[in-house]
């Protein structure tokens, strides 16, 4: 069985430390306030105590023993929320995560969940780690995913809904101290013993009846000493070094397999090491996505041994991760001892032979190296320091073709597609990886220095060489979409969200251009293979990101020409024909958001008017049917994902947003007709609602229908609830008394 008493020493000592600060201590018995299975200190006479672990039914079948907790564990975090709807971001405040492992993503619709970790969260927004709490933020989306990482064991992952109008998210972790039991037993009658185990029955914990115990025999060999060493250690010991999950040995990551981390390994991964350092390059090269670490260390006789423990290590590292699959991910770096007949190379590549270790990519090229011995780098290969020398590589490699003037158009539209869709770690900042002792035994990175202006430059000119292009190209349209998406190369390079600008405009004139082929080639490709450059369509790909862009130019106070020129791509969405429900969602917040600094809602009122007549408008039938039918026709979109009612409010809601734009301003009076359509319709679909009832009465009263307007009024004020604010139910109430006595 697992060993549970040690987790729980911890727990114990808070628990009394808590009783020992109140005045007396009742005999009796006091659960623990932890999660899920509660802990029971019964406090009894006589001065004894018992520490009841876990409780819950049994039952007996046979000679059989079933157990069975008592506990309804809910969602392990605890969320609350704050609204603003003026809020371009989402503030989250993780409450105290510790050291545990966590890890927080976010969706928008269905696209694909982006995850980060949140140590690494930690580290770029509090260096110092002089705060408890984890204070970001995260861009706006329709879900969060919260996980908590249990390595060896089962992971908890939570997926969450966020509200509309959601500004501040509070996140706790409900720490379960126990975790879950799954024991049975079995009565033994040849020895009256009761055997209590795990599902795999190995180890159990063996019980006799209390009443059949034989006195315990006492060893007659006494200790010499008995000490509590704190660091204990001997001559050449190994130190031991803490991770998230306790301590280990630095060069045993082996004997981990018999730690209660760790689960047994499935997977039998081997490194296939090449015999000669031409082979081990070319096996690099033909990889593409993996680098070579070299170990140069000629004038050591135990060099080949050292090297052979270490890749034994990784090899039994990566295959408890692997579990019982192949994983490339975790499969980044081949492994080479450089030998004497390869000193020339070395000599070459002003590379020692003596204790130096490089890491190549599949070019050959240096990109770290470190006067150290394989042994002492251990820790470091992991798969975050893979990431990093992704990274690293990819500014690297970046940077050279850039720099190229003899660079073909092919490589650098496959250099910007590189860096764009590589996700690096976006707060590992280069010239934090370069040190400059030269006693450090730290793998010392290449420094990377990109010219932002030039890097621009070279892409505005890309984007204007292909204006022309009778059929699209595959990467272009790929990068040019996660750049207007802010997940590009400037992303990942410079770790920067940018208001779109001329180039970015551009860009999307050349998705719009080719709309059709690429959407096609979203399918498939020329030779008929399956690929994903997006989810759903292109139409809500480019709405979506017109949509972010709205909400940083807004931060950004930028001016009426990213306006006019975004108003232009949704007008080319609907004119192509392509303007669906999504598109016309994104248009038209996005015009509401641009009203509200505005002195009319001129171009908000004609473009919702335009879809309200090609897709709401009650002269096309039922108006709930005709949600519907819109409704079951577009599964795929965005606002199906939550289902029919918040797709059938979102449309009452949008009719009457538009409807009291023509109450509140009088430069919008030219619509008050097509208002009262917008509002008789929004309470079609949403009855007795006194918000929407308000809205129409007003438009009746200005229309000159002044008694079919105080009736109005009266239902708004007759179905007032708790749920409406005391000031807007007051103004309510007003309205029906101005009306009533003409002063309205």
């Amino acid at each position: 069985m697992r060993n549970y008493i040690g987790s729980f020493l911890l727990f114990f000592c808070v628990v009394f430390a808590s009783y020992s600060q109140t005045k007396t201590i009742e005999k009796g018995t006091y659960l623990s306030t932890n999660k899920g299975q509660k802990i029971k200190l019964n406090l009894l006479k006589d001065n004894k105590y018992e520490l009841v672990f876990y409780s819950g039914n049994y039952e007996i079948k046979g000679d059989s023993l079933l157990f069975t907790q008592n506990t309804n564990k809910g969602n392990a975090f605890d969320l609350s929320f704050k609204n603003d709807k003026k809020a371009k971001k989402i503030k989250v405040n993780f409450v105290d995560p510790s050291y545990y492992s966590f890890y927080i993503g976010t969706q928008k619709g269905t696209e694909a969940v982006q995850y980060q970790r949140l140590s690494d969260i930690k580290e770029n927004v509090n260096p110092d780690g002089d705060k408890v709490d984890v204070e970001f933020e995260i861009d706006r989306a329709d879900f969060v995913y919260l996980v908590f990482e249990q390595y060896g064991g089962d992971s908890k992952l939570s997926k969450f809904a966020l509200p509309k109008d959601v500004s501040e998210i509070t996140v706790k972790y409900r720490l379960d101290a126990l975790g879950d039991l799954n024991i049975s037993g079995f009565f033994d009658n040849k020895t009256n013993e009761l055997l209590v185990s795990e599902q795999s029955g190995k180890n159990p914990l063996v019980f006799r009846n209390e009443k059949n115990l034989q006195p315990e025999k006492i060893s007659n060999v006494v200790a010499l000493e008995d000490k509590t060493i704190s660091n204990w250690t001997y001559p050449g010991k190994e130190p031991l070094v803490s991770d998230d999950f306790g301590y280990q040995a630095v060069d045993s990551i082996a004997a981990a397999a018999d730690s209660v981390y760790y689960p047994s390994a499935k997977f039998d991964f081997k490194f296939k090491i090449e015999n000669n350092l031409k082979s081990a390059l070319n096996a690099t090269k033909i990889t593409k996505n993996k680098f070579l670490v070299i170990l140069a260390d000629t004038k050591n006789p135990s060099a080949k041994a050292d090297f052979d423990s270490f890749l034994k290590d990784k090899e039994t590292e990566i295959g408890y991760i692997m579990y019982d699959t192949y994983l490339p991910e975790y499969d980044i770096f081949n492994y080479y001892l450089a030998t004497a007949e390869d000193k020339k190379w070395l000599k070459a590549n002003k590379i020692a032979d003596d204790q130096t270790v490089i890491i190549l990519n599949n070019d050959g090229e240096v990109l770290a190296s470190s006067k150290s011995a394989l042994s002492n780098l251990k820790p470091e290969f992991d798969y975050y320091f893979a990431k990093r020398v992704q990274k690293v590589n990819t500014l690297y490699s970046f940077n050279k073709v850039i720099k190229d003037k003899k660079a073909t158009d092919a490589n650098l539209i496959f250099a910007f597609n590189n860096a764009a869709v590589n996700e690096l770690p976006y707060d590992d900042d280069q010239s934090d990886d370069v040190n400059n002792d030269e006693k450090s035994t730290s793998l010392k990175f290449v420094k990377v220095t990109l010219d932002k202006k030039e890097v621009s430059q070279t892409w505005k000119k890309l984007i204007e060489a292909h204006q022309k292009d009778t059929k699209p190209n595959k990467y272009l349209a790929e990068t040019i979409l996660k750049e207007i998406k802010n997940q590009g190369f400037n992303k990942q390079l410079f770790n920067e969200e940018r208001v779109l600008n001329d180039t970015d405009f551009l860009a999307i004139d050349y998705l719009l251009k080719h709309y059709d082929a690429i959407e096609k080639m979203n399918i498939e490709d020329e030779n008929g293979h399956a690929i994903v450059l997006f989810k759903g369509n292109l139409s809500a790909e480019i709405a979506s990101s017109l949509q972010q862009n709205a909400y940083i130019a807004d931060e950004n106070l930028s001016g009426n020409t990213i306006q006019s020129k975004t108003i232009a791509v949704y007008k080319k969405l609907i004119a192509a024909g392509k303007g669906n429900y999504d598109c016309y969602k994104n248009y038209l917040d996005y015009l509401s958001l641009q009203s509200e600094k505005s002195p009319d809602d001129i171009t908000f009122l004609k473009e919702f008017n335009s879809y309200f007549n090609s897709y709401l408008s009650t002269d096309k039938g039922n108006a709930i049917e005709t949600l519907d039918e819109m409704f079951s026709a577009n599964n795929n979109s965005d606002w199906n994902y939550d289902g029919w009612s918040p797709f059938k409010e979102y449309h009452s809601n949008l009719a009457n947003t538009a409807a009291w734009a023509v109450v509140q301003k009088l430069s919008n009076s030219n619509f008050i007709k097509d208002a009262i359509g917008w509002s008789e319709y929004s309470l079609i679909v949403t009855k007795n609602n006194p918000y929407y009832l308000d809205t129409l009465a007003q438009l009746y009263y200005k229309d000159g229908q002044k008694e079919k307007a105080i009736q109005t009024q009266t239902l708004a004020v007759k179905f007032l609830s708790n749920e409406v604010e005391q000031q807007t139910a007051f103004e309510i109430r007003e309205t029906l008394t101005k009306m009533e006595n003409g002063t309205y």
